[in-house]
């Protein structure tokens, strides 16, 4: 099976169509498509009820037909998939919920806290020996701020000090990411743990080596992609760090769904085991 992704140029939705490749064993090609403008945008949502389906709203992008399936996630990837499907005659995928456009996919995995069948998104891990423990060893992966969460450096301090307080035979590994304030980075530079990784300086990804080989591994919230992966793949048990968020939000719905499965632990001062996994092969 070989699939088209069609990509929208952000980390995060083109990792999820590169996840769903892989559990289903596929070759993919990637081809990244731009609207032209925000009207060219707003337009194919009109076009998508009309069944109008043109290239002409978009940057120019070229593709074969020599794939099964062509898959996106992200809105703007939508109408794109299905001019590609009808045009090549092949399936149409929308990872998460293609709202505002007609639900006329071949199919449409979404999360369940947009009224899907997912409990997180499609994701894939595989250890990169970045990081090789000489001990048994707990995790800190910290991300950034966003549209929900004010990142905050008091809530960094309390779960550092927790981790240097409670896990004193512990290797201590840490990774920051692309979106963690400076202030923070500069923080975290100065704290002790024995590995650590600093993304603006140093731009690599060890969460693959951290729920592989650690025994806990503490996320921030503000990131549905990086808790996907740290539950449905490698041993560790998952301690989600909150955030203060500024209203009701996707984040908070599906990490409490994943407390109540026993999938994560929300950190409330005391870590619990929570180390169950879920298998997104069958999903696919």
């Amino acid at each position: 099976m070989k699939l088209l992704i069609l990509s929208d140029g952000k980390r995060g939705h083109e990792n999820q169509s590169i996840a769903y490749a892989k559990l289903l064993g596929a070759e993919y090609d990637i081809v990244q498509v731009r609207y032209k403008n925000r009207l060219s945008k707003a337009l194919s949502y009109f076009f998508d009820w009309m069944g109008l389906y043109t290239k002409a709203l978009f940057k120019p992008f070229s593709f074969d037909c020599a794939y099964d399936k062509v898959v996106g996630a992200g809105s703007s990837t939508y109408y794109a998939i299905k001019l590609v499907a009808k045009k090549c005659g092949i399936e149409s995928v929308a990872l998460m919920q293609p709202k505002g456009y007609r639900k006329n996919f071949n199919r449409v995995y979404a999360q369940k806290h947009d009224g899907g069948e997912l409990p997180v998104n499609f994701s894939y891990s595989e250890a990169t020996n970045l990081y090789t423990p000489s001990n048994k060893c707990v995790a800190l992966i910290v991300g950034g701020s966003n549209k929900i969460f004010s990142m905050q450096k008091e809530d960094i301090k309390e779960v550092v000090q927790f981790i240097m307080d409670n896990f004193k035979e512990y290797e201590k590994a840490l990774t920051t990411s692309p979106r963690t304030p400076k202030e923070i980075e500069e923080f975290l530079q100065k704290q002790p743990f024995d590995y650590k990784i600093i993304y603006s300086s140093n731009p690599i990804n060890p969460i693959g080596d951290f729920l592989q080989k650690c025994e806990y591994v503490f996320i921030t919230i503000d990131s549905t992609s990086m808790i996907s992966e740290a539950v449905s793949s490698g041993s560790a048990n998952v301690v989600v760090v909150p955030l203060h968020a500024t209203k009701k939000n996707k984040y908070e719905k599906m990490v409490q769904n994943l407390q109540k499965e026993g999938y994560v632990h929300i950190f409330d001062g005391n870590v619990q085991k929570a180390n169950k996994k879920i298998d997104l092969r069958k999903f696919v």
